[in-house]
Order: structure tokens, then sequence, then C-alpha cells
């Protein structure tokens, strides 16, 4: 690394802002650790809640549900609330939990590699070095934009930009927009801008699953409730969540049970496009929960409005200003909105992680992702991942999967202190068994047998995002560290140092 500008160590340095590097911060705090940075590549926090400003962005996750357990907001204005609001509230959760001292906004992380002669992280950012005992990586899933190449999209004149990365500077009333992909943010995006667009194409490989989302305000009462008899908030949290406890079964062990709301789903096109051509491309041809269901009750009205069409074909190449889809047809547009999801199976970050054999984590994970107990990786010592391989949802909370990850970043750091190591590593037989398990589990359900080609799967059609049970068993899986499961690294003894 060479430089010979002063290093600034740590005991744990986190990477990310938004919910999971907040709530690993929290929890430091919490165990006695203060000795440790949260590296944010942006000026602010919340991760992908500050970058998704696009029209219309809301959660799909009630936000009784989408909060912390250990700091409920009694205030959310809506049952499902919007990306404003849930940004402010990490802000609050920022300035409740006095995180501001440990956050370095600006810090992009470059590299971080193991030194197997201090036994610590070795990483470097655009202000400066920094060394830590831990590595904390909570850069999340949905945080780098995939845009796809497509041949010519260079040369297209107008504007372009990805759905994370909006620009609020231009103005799309009277143009001619194409909004390509169909996936939870296009259909957020498109019933919002269809009204004050010229035309409206939507390019769409494979319609989604759309039910009606059971939106509405929550009253001035129903707040005051919640602020006073915080029980309340509190038993409705747990009903919110047994629900779709409840509702894992089906996903992942008896995919036929998901026929009765696939009938409600085909209800609901029914009832909002009259158009039988229109409804045809808009039905899907595979089994509902494959790829994950949506929730709008716009979607479908805005795409029966005559200044829109849809393309059931990918975009296959552009020339000049005029976008030609897979199936032939050519369709000339002014801006080119790109709703095509985020880097998940191949994490950015992975390339800039370099473990104990002086390899990235993104070779290591060459033929797919995986993390014992979706949290550490053989070779790669004292790294923890929160939202690792296989901690992804279908149905629920993240922020339930985050806690769980950070109820075990808490054992681990004591464990570690305890054992008198600097640092773990997995075991390779540990890593194996438990992802061999994962993947056993995997096979049947509908993410898997469903018929379908999902963000959630790999270039191998494995699936290394979603966990294949429910919230609670995991939240038992990460209870406790088993140090069986991990190798003991001591430290060399550092010779004495005569001045």
């Amino acid at each position: 690394m060479g430089s010979s500008a002063a290093v600034q160590h740590v005991k744990v340095a986190v990477i990310g802002s938004g919910f999971g590097g907040l709530g690993a911060a929290v929890r430091l705090r919490e165990e006695g650790v203060t000795d440790f940075v949260v590296l944010e590549r942006a000026e602010s926090v919340g991760g992908t809640w500050r970058d998704n400003s696009y029209p219309g962005c809301a959660c799909d996750v009630p936000s009784h549900l989408y909060s912390f357990s250990f700091a409920p907001n009694p205030d959310w204005p809506r049952t499902f609330s919007g990306q404003p609001e849930i940004r402010a509230y990490l802000e609050r959760i920022v300035d409740r939990f006095q995180l501001r001292a440990y956050l370095r906004f600006n810090h992009t992380v470059s590299g971080a590699r193991w030194d197997n002669e201090t036994a610590r992280w070795e990483i470097d950012t655009n202000q400066g070095r920094y060394s830590a005992q831990v590595l904390v990586s909570a850069t999340g899933p949905l945080s780098d934009p995939s845009v796809p190449d497509v041949p010519g999209i260079a040369d297209f004149p107008g504007e372009i930009f990805h759905s994370a990365q909006w620009n609020h500077d231009y103005d799309l009333t009277g143009k001619r927009v194409a909004v390509i992909g169909t996936g939870a943010s296009a259909i957020q995006i498109v019933p919002v801008i269809q009204p004050k667009v010229g035309k409206l194409v939507l390019f769409q490989r494979t319609p989604p699953w759309v039910m009606n989302r059971m939106d509405r305000d929550i009253t001035s009462v129903e707040r005051f409730v919640y602020r006073h008899v915080p029980a309340i908030q509190r038993a409705l949290r747990g009903a919110l969540w047994l629900l779709r406890e409840y509702q894992v079964g089906a996903f992942v062990k008896r995919p036929a049970l998901l026929k009765a709301p696939e009938a409600l789903a085909l209800q609901n096109l029914k009832r909002a496009v009259k158009d039988p051509a229109l409804r045809a491309k808009l039905t899907p041809g595979y089994r509902f929960g494959c790829k994950r269901v949506l929730l709008s009750n716009t979607y479908y009205p805005a795409l029966a409005q005559p200044n829109a069409e849809v393309v059931a074909a990918g975009l296959k190449e552009v020339e000049g200003s005029t976008l030609v889809a897979a199936d032939g047809s050519e369709h000339e547009v002014d801006v080119i909105v790109f709703s095509t999801g985020f880097h998940v199976t191949d994490m950015p970050v992975a390339d800039h992680i370099t473990g104990s054999a002086g390899t990235t984590l993104a070779q290591e994970w060459v033929a797919g992702m995986e993390a014992l107990r979706g949290t550490t990786v053989r070779g790669f010592p004292n790294l923890l991942f929160v939202i690792g391989p296989n901690t992804g949802l279908g149905n629920s909370s993240m922020v339930l999967m985050i806690e769980s990850q950070l109820n075990y970043l808490a054992d681990y750091l004591r464990k570690l202190d305890a054992s008198g190591a600097a640092a773990l590593d997995v075991t390779a037989s540990a890593q194996r068994r438990w992802n061999d398990e994962v993947q056993r589990r995997m096979a049947r359900t509908v993410w898997k047998t469903g018929g379908c080609r999902s963000w959630y799967l790999d270039a191998d059609g494995n699936n290394t995002v979603l966990w294949p049970g429910t919230t609670a068993h995991f939240r038992r899986e990460t209870r406790h560290v088993d140090l069986h499961e991990y190798d003991l690294i001591h430290a060399p003894v550092a010779a004495p140092v005569h001045v």
C-alpha cells in the first residue's frame, strides 16, 4: 500500500450507513464498543433510502414492521411509508443514538486487505487509510445500480438515467419516455409519470404478479395511541410479523398453496385492464411468488391509459433515438429510464475485499456467494456481513434479518475478546455444511420451482440471495456464535522495537 500517510486504527470499521450500518453502530455502542468508524461514500446516511428518490418511491413492507425493534416510530404517516419518511427516520436514529461522531462521510472504500502479519484489516479510502481488527460490510444488496450494456446506447441523443439515480432537474412533461424493466421501482414510477408524459413505452421481459396495496393514512388518533401506549404499537408489529411468518410456508415448502393469492391477483388484473390483448401481455406465465410479488393499485390503470404502451419484450438495441425491442418493434423516445435493479448476486464490494490467501471475495465467490449463517466467510477472518448471502426475504421486513445479524455480530465480538485470539476464521467444513443445507432447503421453494428467472438467481441458477425459512428460524440460528465453527487466529508476537 506504500503510503506514508497516518493510518487510523479502530477496533471495528463499518462500511455503509443504511439500515445495516446504522444498526451496527447502535449495537456496537450498546456493547460498550466506542472505538469504531462508519465509512460512508455519500454525504448523508440512508443507503438505498437516500439514493432511490424516484417519483413514487415507497416501501412495500408495512411501516410498523420496517423499523428497528429498539426504535419504534409512533408517527409513521401511512401504513406503507414513502422514501422521504424512511430516510428521515434513519436521520433521527443518528441523532437519537448519538452516532454522528462515528460517521465518516464522503469516504469511498477502494480496498480492504487482511494483513496476516498484524491480524488486522487494512482499509484504503479516498480520504486516508484505516486499520481495523473487525470489518463489518453493511453495503447492502441494493446499492449499486445495474444498467444493461445495450448496443448503441452511447449514441442515444436524449436523456438517460437509472431509477436509483433519478434526474430531478429534467422535466418529463410531454416527453416520450421509455421505462426499461417491470420490477418494484418501475411499478411505482409508471403511475406517477404516466399522467404527465406525452407517451410512455414500458419494455417488459416478464410481467410481474401485482397485488392490491392496502395503503392508507394513519390517523392522528392512532398515532396518539402509539405514542402514549407503546404496547399497542408493539402488538400491531407482532401481528404483522406473524402474518408474514405464516405466509413463508407457502413460498418455501408448499408452493401449491399460492393458488389462492394467484387467483386474487388475476382478478385484480381483470378488473383494472379491460383490453384482452393488453391483459394477455400483463398475465404472468409462472407461479405466483417466483419473482417478488409487487403491490400497487395504480400500475394496471396507468398502463390502460391511451398514452401508455406495453412492449412484451426486452430492449435489444438503440439506433439514434429509436429503441429496438427483442420482438423487432421500434419506438422513438426522448428519455430512457432504466428500472433494471441492482448488482445483487455479484456484490461490487466483493471486488475490493482481499482475504488471508491474497484472493478477493469476488474470486472466492466465482461459483456463487456463500457465507456461514449469511455473515462470515472462510479465508476472510473478522469480516462480518450485515445482509450477506442468503439473508434476503421475499415477503417480510429486512430489518428483522438485520437485527438477527447484529445479534450475531455482538456475540462474535464478545467471544472474540473472551477467546484471547486476534481473529476468528470460519472452518471450511462449517461453511460447506451450512450452505449445503440452505441450498437443500431452497430446492423445493417457489423461487426455484416456479418457472421464472429472477434477480434472486445467479448466473448458474442458484438462489444465493434469499433465506429459505422464517425470520424466527434465522433469529435462532444467529443468536450465538459457536466457536467450534471457527479456527482461532493468534496475532504473531511483535519483535521488541529498539529505538
